[in-house]
């Protein structure tokens, strides 16, 4: 009676244990997805916050460029794609980033394109509303870089917790799948040739 009793003791110490653990990995899977969720909610923040400066932007250029239109209206085409596409952090694949990966950098190389106009236009140079705009530009560029790399972290993070053992089991059980990274776009490890 006695070594059933400690029997059943060990069972249920072992089986409150593997509970223990599996509720710790568990929720350990949950905040790290949170995190991810947060992260790529910056990421949209971030590319919202360049997307309302466009307008401005287009506005003081049209201004002083009324003969760039092309290029004005290229800027706006590429901001109007660049806002159609929503990606939900908890269906985030690796195509649906591609295709926001390629949208925001066709609203990049727009934007580009337009704050190169500046250089045919000295008055807009100088232009103080254009300086600020560009100066919230660049600074939003820099955002967008910072938001990329640290949900980069996060999705790093939770897919290594997701791909170790034992855990691996656990993740696969209750459905935790890979998150992608953002990457460079094609292209971007050859330097651009500068000829003069």
């Amino acid at each position: 009676m006695k070594k059933l009793f400690i029997a059943i003791i060990v069972i249920a110490v072992v089986v409150l244990g593997l509970f223990s653990w599996g509720k710790g990995v568990y929720n350990g899977f949950v905040q790290q997805q949170e995190s991810v969720e947060a992260a790529w909610s910056q990421v949209e923040n971030d590319y919202q916050r360049r997307a309302d400066l466009v307008p401005n932007l287009v506005a003081t250029v049209k201004g002083y460029a009324e003969h760039e239109r092309e290029t004005l209206e290229a800027v706006l085409a590429a901001r109007a794609s660049a806002t159609q596409i929503k990606v939900d952090a908890d269906d985030l694949t690796p195509e649906k980033l591609q295709q926001f990966q390629q949208v925001q950098g066709e609203l990049g190389a727009a934007l580009g394109r337009l704050i190169a106009v500046q250089e045919n236009y000295p008055d807009l140079k100088a232009n103080q509303n254009f300086l600020q705009l560009q100066e919230q530009l660049e600074s939003t560029e820099n955002r967008i870089t910072v938001s990329r790399r640290d949900f980069n972290a996060a999705a790093q993070t939770y897919n290594t917790a997701i791909r170790t053992f034992p855990q691996n089991i656990f993740a696969g059980l209750f459905g935790f799948e890979r998150k992608p990274y953002f990457e460079a776009a094609a292209g971007a490890q050859t330097a651009p040739k500068v000829e003069f």
